[in-house]
């Protein structure tokens, strides 16, 4: 006899939850809401694929740097584009995740070692998103950060395993939104647009180690590795379940709307706030930079967003963890599966949010946390996008492989985190 699936569902990247949020429409041209209707979507879209170390990479990269981060945004986009359109295509076509492919068709070595990547980075971020959140309670309520770290970690992993994640950040991602008002503040801070639009397009390099630091912190906060092996996974259980979706418009959507949010973050933050290095940054601090829209509320509100976008964040960074282990080990994985029928895949969630809420009580500035969580996610990229590239053109894998022009961005992407690689190391050992 068969068990019956479990009540929680079927995942899908967060992208994939603004189908459950806003139904599409095509609209009306004589409604003047129509519009309205049908760009809303796309916010929420892009609401869904922002997390805290996002927003606060982004205020340090401009509170420290000024302007001259832009270019680094905008040059993202192109490999953001590409990237997510080829790891949605892997999990569609071939209905399997990128580590059990690795692990089927180039040995289970190399399989192991992209889990490990995965591992680092996910595990970094889930106790710099851990702290975020938590501070965020405290900017609330007056009380000290440690005192909601239990209650949040134990939310997080409720909804994992008991709950269908989905329906719950239905509610949780409009919290997101206020995020938003970035773009006002950015608008209302009086920057100086002249300068602004030249540090976009003329790139002016600091001198020093910090600053091609920040470049690959950029890399790792809008390229987000996790999400790449994510969707291939979700994208797995979404074609055996026999969902469709829309992906090339929804990820399309998500990249441009999260690369305009980051770099209106930057402008806004390089007009209000000026530190000199990354611990002299606090959460108060960096909800200041809202100021210019929202007046004295910009603390409350920018509280509310990263508590949303923490909370949005967590369960994929856990649940995508879990599952490149799992694959890895050739484990029964799922979020749509029973807890009985993959307990290991079950314990690796309980015992990740865990070691993610002991780590959690240790004393330490979560900008900071946040910030060189993105450096790390830079750097492990490097792997996650060599290992895409081996994947996507394979024909013995793939249906369709990559075309000329998605090769070279992708190589791109990883080539420009190898030279701000370099130019660390040379300074470092020159300087």
């Amino acid at each position: 006899m068969s068990s019956q699936r479990s009540p929680k569902g079927t995942p899908a990247g967060r992208d994939n939850l603004v189908r459950l949020l806003v139904r599409r429409q095509v609209p009306d041209s004589g409604d003047r809401r129509g519009a309205f209707r049908h760009f809303l979507p796309r916010i929420v879209t892009g609401a869904l694929d922002i997390d805290p170390a996002l927003v606060l990479t982004a205020v340090v990269c401009g509170a420290i740097y000024h302007y001259s981060l832009l270019w680094a945004v905008l040059l993202c986009l192109p490999f953001l584009l590409t990237v997510f359109s080829v790891s949605e295509r892997i999990g569609f076509e071939t209905r399997q995740g990128l580590v059990d492919l690795l692990r089927r068709h180039y040995g289970q070595a190399v399989g192991f070692g992209c889990a490990a990547v995965v591992v680092a980075i996910n595990l970094g971020m889930i106790v710099a998103d851990l702290m975020a959140v938590t501070d965020a309670f405290s900017m609330i309520t007056g009380l000290p950060r440690m005192y909601f770290i239990a209650a949040v970690g134990f939310s997080v992993w409720y909804i994992l395993i008991f709950r269908d994640y989905r329906k719950i950040t239905q509610a949780i991602v409009l919290f997101t939104l206020p995020l938003f008002l970035f773009v006002a503040a950015a608008i209302f801070a009086h920057a100086d647009w002249q300068q602004v639009i030249g540090h976009s397009l003329f790139p002016r390099i600091a001198i020093g180690s910090s600053y091609p630091m920040a470049v690959i912190a950029i890399l790792g906060s809008l390229l987000t590795p996790y999400v790449l092996v994510w969707q291939t996974s979700a994208r797995r259980e979404e074609a055996q379940a026999g969902g469709m979706i829309e992906a090339v418009q929804s990820h399309r959507a998500g990249t441009i709307v999260t690369t305009v949010l980051c770099y209106a973050i930057v402008v806004a933050s390089a007009t209000v706030l000026r530190v000199h290095d990354t611990s002299g940054l606090t959460m108060r601090m960096a909800a200041d930079a809202l100021t210019p829209a929202v007046g004295p509320l910009g603390t409350l509100l920018f509280a509310l967003g990263i508590m949303g976008a923490g909370m949005v964040a967590l369960p994929v960074l856990v649940a995508s963890m879990c599952y490149s282990v799992s694959e890895a080990m050739g484990w029964r994985s799922g979020l749509n599966e029973n807890p009985w029928e993959a307990v290991r895949f079950y314990v690796l969630i309980s015992v990740s949010m865990l070691i993610a809420a002991c780590l959690n009580f240790i004393k330490m500035n979560p900008v900071v946390a946040l910030y060189w969580s993105q450096v790390l996610a830079g750097f492990l990229a490097v792997p996650i996008l060599v290992f895409i590239l081996l994947v996507s053109n394979n024909r013995q894998i793939m249906n369709t492989t990559n075309t000329w022009w998605q090769n070279f961005w992708i190589g791109a992407a990883g080539g420009a985190v190898v030279a701000a690689m370099l130019i660390v190391l040379w300074w470092k050992l020159t300087v």
